[in-house]
């Protein structure tokens, strides 16, 4: 209601008309009082991400994935390459989490370190936590269990860490928070901010992660029936604007390889490459056309990603939040843990445990999914609290979800960075070796002949700048030199990984011209052979 002054200005006038002032104009409108909280939460998950990016990055762990490696080269190579630019951004990575990294990369230190890519990363989860503080709070009209959500989010930490590298996965969930919070503030306010924040948050989150494809179609049915006047209008515009991810995804695929589709049926799509390993006799993955298998390896990641505590807390405030009408909020964040179960089963997409076959560690980060689902249903547990227990009841449920984490307080016991260590061991070792030899022996402006992928660790390594090498990113030059009979390289140097093109090349280089001889090899157990060639006077 507005506030009434008298003619007397008394303070209670004086008061109420404070108040007046103190309040958003606009239907739906919160007093402006209830930033504080937010901006209170913006800060410390700020402290929280600073402090996850300084404890892994001070023990060298930042570029432990090896697509990590491969996310912050590619955003690299954009303005660090023969031929810079958009394509080189490629076609199967979406390119929102390499174009975050663009005004970071250029620096060399931050490139070398992985810190280019730590820092968008690190930004990303604090947006996403705090969306998430500012939708729960929405939904169940309660600071407590919206601060419980939050909490038991972001101090999981498996996603501390993969918040802290170069990777696209808190890219996309600041995208689903950020929709989620739009979402439901429109089913309040029926505002048009709200209808684009959610559009552009839809179009980003597409740009980011291919489950964000996924979502768009179930956001648009949601605007229908949310929408209480000129349905039709809010649809449209939902829809035209959040599909203008997935269509410039499409544009791109077709303007640079002449397919839309080739992030999809491409030779470097997954489909591809698993079709490709299968020819070759390669057992299938487990779930593949198999919706049991499929459960049952996501259900496994998820508790190793979660840990018991929140599953079996998420699944007691599920039928809370049902029972407080909090349907679409469950619908929505269910939808990306149903999207990768939808992979497993076609095939595309595996997901290995080390206690289920083949007994080793492979996108285990993809239990992370459920984690916004869980940690926004447990948080209806706080609200059956009293009122003047509600603080307490959320420092229990975050203390249970956490105590896992609390008992055992190492990295061996957090999934995705084992995984990253386990399977990194092998490729850091021969990443580090032909390193130093390149150190050792590389002089500026020799030129390099490489392929790219997991060799540009190499290059990371020394600081050579991308642009010294030439690769098949190079493109139309390097279709021409690789499709000759007689090709003719002027590149002193050769890094190839023993069998592949630039090992061919090389080899046929040698008839027509000056000949490559092999100066050191590099093999480790686990390994491919790496074989560095310099090329005759």
């Amino acid at each position: 209601m507005p506030a009434t002054t008298s003619s007397n200005g008394s303070p209670s006038s004086k008061r109420n008309a404070r108040g007046a002032a103190g309040t958003r104009k606009g239907r739906g409108a919160l007093p402006v009082r209830s930033v504080v909280p937010a901006l209170a939460i913006a800060l410390v998950l700020a402290a929280l991400s600073a402090s996850a990016i300084a404890f892994f990055y001070l023990r060298g762990y930042l570029l432990y994935y090896g697509d990590a490696v491969s996310h912050i080269n590619i955003a690299r190579r954009i303005v660090d390459s023969r031929t810079p630019g958009l394509g080189q951004i490629g076609t199967v990575w979406l390119p929102l989490p390499h174009l975050l990294m663009l005004p970071l990369v250029w620096d060399k230190h931050l490139w070398m370190t992985g810190l280019a890519g730590a820092i968008p990363a690190g930004i990303c989860f604090v947006i996403a936590g705090l969306f998430v503080f500012l939708a729960t709070r929405r939904v169940f009209n309660d600071g407590a269990a919206a601060v419980a959500a939050t909490l038991m989010m972001t101090l999981n930490p498996n996603l501390l860490y993969l918040a802290s590298i170069p990777m696209t996965e808190p890219v996309f969930l600041a995208c689903l928070a950020a929709l989620l919070y739009f979402t439901v503030r429109f089913r309040e306010t029926q505002g048009r901010g709200a209808l684009v924040g959610a559009a552009l948050a839809a179009a980003a989150g597409s740009l980011a992660r291919y489950e964000g494809w996924f979502v768009i179609p179930f956001a648009a049915l949601y605007f229908l029936i949310a929408a209480r006047g000129k349905r039709r209008a809010a649809v449209l515009t939902f829809s035209i604007i959040a599909s203008l991810g997935p269509l410039a995804w499409l544009a791109h695929n077709l303007f640079y390889y002449g397919n839309a589709f080739e992030f999809y049926n491409g030779a470097a799509s997954a489909k591809a490459i698993y079709q490709h390993a299968l020819d070759a006799g390669m057992t299938k993955y487990p779930g593949d056309h198999d919706w049991r298998k499929a459960a049952e390896y996501l259900a496994a990641a998820i508790r190793l990603c979660v840990a018991w505590p929140l599953v079996i807390l998420g699944a007691a405030g599920a039928a809370i939040a049902l029972a407080r009408r909090a349907l679409w909020p469950l619908l929505l964040l269910s939808l990306v843990p149903v999207f990768y179960l939808w992979s497993l089963h076609s095939g595309s997409t595996p997901v290995f445990v080390p206690h289920l076959w083949p007994n080793s560690f492979y996108n285990t980060r993809y239990g992370l999914s459920a984690l916004p689902l869980v940690a926004f249903a447990a948080a209806a547990l706080v609200t059956i609290a009293p009122a003047g227990l509600r603080k307490q009841a959320a420092v229990i449920v975050v203390l249970l979800s956490v105590c896992p984490w609390l008992a055992y307080p190492r990295p061996e016991a957090w999934i995705c960075w084992k995984e990253s260590q386990v399977n990194s061991e092998a490729r850091r070792d021969w990443t580090h070796q032909a390193a130093e030899y390149m150190r050792a022996n590389y002089h500026r402006g020799d030129g390099i002949l490489t392929p790219v992928g997991d060799v540009s660790g190499i290059y990371q390594e020394v600081g050579i700048p991308l642009a010294e090498t030439f690769n098949e990113c190079n493109w139309p030059a390097w279709e021409r030199m690789a499709n000759s009979p007689n090709p003719a390289p002027s590149e002193k140097w050769a890094v190839a990984i023993s069998g592949d093109k630039v090992a061919d090349l090389v080899m046929r280089a040698g008839r027509p011209g000056p000949r490559y001889d092999l100066l050191k090899t590099i093999s480790v157990k686990g390994a491919p052979v790496i074989e560095i060639y310099h090329r005759q006077p």
